[in-house]
């Protein structure tokens, strides 16, 4: 019996252990949507996919050994032999990965046979053995010297190693090697090479490498994306260029120059971007991007064409059924966004229950509570468990089943310490919104007994002792949230709020609101908190002139209470009655604005 005949009935498969591995809450409204805190991710957020901005090139698929059998070398099957196979075999699937790697590099060794080397390499890398994977390609490519397969391998296991000096002529030969596939080995260079600690001898290697092959865009595309490595983005661009005059549908050298664009001016960007679609309807890598970028513009109808194209093209990606849906979103499209994020989990997208959140929020937004729930309900794990249930409890809460929503919220099973915050916090609004304000504290206070600077129980503690008339906790809250983070502003609004609104301390009430404001100057809260510190203060001109600002900016029930109470301390009744009656239409179980309005207008 030969070797070549042994190595057929082995299985040579791979270890087993491969096989086996491989603050308030309330209904959602318009200006919630306008907000920063809006019910939908916003446009910019659609363009942060992840590997949106990645442009280099994924290598091809390493051929595989061509092997011709007449050159194997015709050795016999010796007792030494056979047990050296049964030993990297068995180490193998008993997961002794080391051993078998060194079983295997002996046997490619003695019987210099091609398929023995891959086999003993293949094992080697996937042991992570970096102190012997240079040794295995080496003897591979020793044993089989025409194989692109073993020197790819090779220099990989080299540039891993950071020996560039060794990997540069074995580099030069790959490429020279097989004109065919210079063009996709030189795409590969970058990414083989962005591990490299000395990211200026690898782009100075890159260019060498390139010198010969002033003609083929794929070398001066190569030095272009190694160029953004060193930030020699003048480089970058004029190698991208180059390789756009050769090949003007090379579509990784258009997405660089794209980005480059980005980086001086995002309309330049997006105009030739515009341009290469036109002139490449099929360029689908560079539509997807200019899509992602017209959606971080805060273009989302552009946006949603540019991924309608896409879909024409690809009915069966669930990504761009996802973009068109949010997107749709964006737009207030809620039919087509309902359809097509339907349409993305009958495609097996990767997170079917941020979807499903989605679709409950529609659902509620439309006033179908029961399909609303009946999503919330199928959220069950995920960035967007709490969330769903959060809203599952409010849905309840405003049908008055209290105690059901606050049995729904304890059944759900926390993953981490601030899933259950978010809990504890969601089951304290349905206690607020119960008006049942002594349990709510008391609920948070010993959740902050447990996690004592944690700042979201800080804040909600705070809030919480005003509605039961603990001052003094209110302020000892927000000050020590105060300390541990200095930059919180609703922190110092809420504690100057609630001085101003008590109409005590006013001039330091009114110290607190300013450093908010300083620290969000859009902020209509904030805004609402200057006017009425104002107004508390005799100042009415001021005063209304912060309320009507906050209320443009979103006109919120307890805003339109502070900016009625203004006007009609002016003498402005009528225009008074006018907000306040807008408002309750919109918001007719607002306390606040209720009792507001009967104060005035008995």
């Amino acid at each position: 019996m030969r070797i070549h005949v042994l190595l057929i009935a082995l299985t040579l498969s791979l270890p087993a252990c491969a096989q086996q591995s491989r603050y308030r809450i309330g209904p959602l409204s318009q200006a919630d949507v306008a907000s920063k805190g809006a019910r939908f991710p916003d446009a910019q957020l659609l363009a942060q996919v992840e590997g949106s901005d990645d442009v280099t090139v994924k290598p091809d698929a390493p051929r595989g050994a061509s092997t011709n059998v007449a050159n194997l070398p015709d050795i016999a099957l010796t007792q030494d032999l056979l047990y050296k196979f049964l030993l990297a075999e068995i180490a193998g699937q008993r997961g002794n990965l080391r051993l078998a790697a060194r079983a295997y590099l002996e046997l490619a060794q003695a019987t210099h046979d091609p398929r023995v080397a891959k086999r003993a390499t293949e094992v080697v890398l996937y042991g992570r053995f970096n102190d012997i994977a240079a040794q295995a390609a080496s003897v591979w490519l020793d044993i089989d010297p025409d194989s692109q397969q073993a020197r790819q391998t090779l220099i990989a296991t080299l540039l891993g190693n950071n020996d560039l000096a060794d990997a540069k002529p074995l580099l030069k030969k790959l490429l020279a090697s097989d004109k065919a596939r210079t063009p996709s080995l030189f795409l590969q260079l970058p990414p083989l090479l962005s591990r490299y600690p000395d990211h200026d001898a690898a782009f100075r290697l890159v260019q060498e490498l390139a010198q010969p092959y002033g003609e083929l865009p794929e070398a001066h595309l190569a030095v272009a994306q190694s160029a953004v490595g060193v930030q020699n983005f003048d480089v970058a661009q004029s190698e991208a260029d180059q390789a756009l005059a050769l090949k003007p549908d090379l579509q990784p050298a258009a997405l660089l120059k794209a980005q480059l664009l980005r980086r001086k001016s995002v309309p330049d960007a997006l105009a030739y971007l515009a341009g290469y679609v036109s002139d490449n309807p099929q360029a689908r890598d560079v539509r997807l991007y200019y899509g992602r970028l017209l959606a971080a513009n805060k273009q989302p109808d552009d946006a949603r064409k540019q991924f309608q194209l896409l879909e024409a093209e690809m009915p069966g990606s669930a990504d761009v059924a996802v973009m068109i849906g949010l997107l749709s979103l964006q737009l207030h499209d809620n039919a087509t966004a309902e359809a097509k994020l339907k349409r993305a989990i009958e495609l097996k997208y990767r997170d079917p229950d941020t979807l499903r959140f989605y679709l409950g929020q529609i659902a509620e937004e439309q006033g179908r509570d029961s399909d609303a729930l009946a999503y919330y309900s199928q959220v069950r794990s995920g960035d967007q468990m709490i969330p769903a249930a959060a809203r599952y409890a409010f849905i309840l809460s405003k049908e008055k089943k209290f105690d059901e929503a606050r049995q729904y919220l304890q059944g759900i099973e926390p993953q981490d310490d601030q899933q259950k915050v978010l809990l504890v916090q969601a089951e304290a609004q349905v206690l607020r919104d119960a008006k049942q304000y002594g349990q709510a504290y008391d609920l948070l206070n010993d959740a902050l007994a447990k996690q004592p600077d944690n700042p979201d129980l800080l804040y909600d503690v705070a809030m919480a002792a005003e509605k039961v008339d603990k001052l003094d906790v209110l302020e000892a809250k927000l000050k020590r949230l105060i300390e541990l983070k200095p930059d919180h502003a609703q922190a110092y609004n809420a504690l100057g709020y609630t001085l101003a609104d008590r109409n005590v301390r006013l001039p330091e009430a009114q110290s607190y609101i300013e450093k908010a404001l300083q620290l969000s100057p859009n902020d209509a809260f904030i805004l609402d908190s200057m006017g009425w510190v104002y107004y508390r203060q005799g100042e009415l001109d001021k005063g209304l002139d912060y309320l009507n600002k906050a209320f443009a900016q979103r006109p919120d029930p307890e805003i339109a209470a502070h900016l009625g109470e203004v006007l009609w301390a002016k003498g402005l009744k009528q225009e008074a009655e006018k907000v306040w009656r807008d408002s309750l239409a919109q918001n007719p179980d607002n306390d606040d604005l209720k009792a507001t309005v009967a104060k005035f207008l008995k």
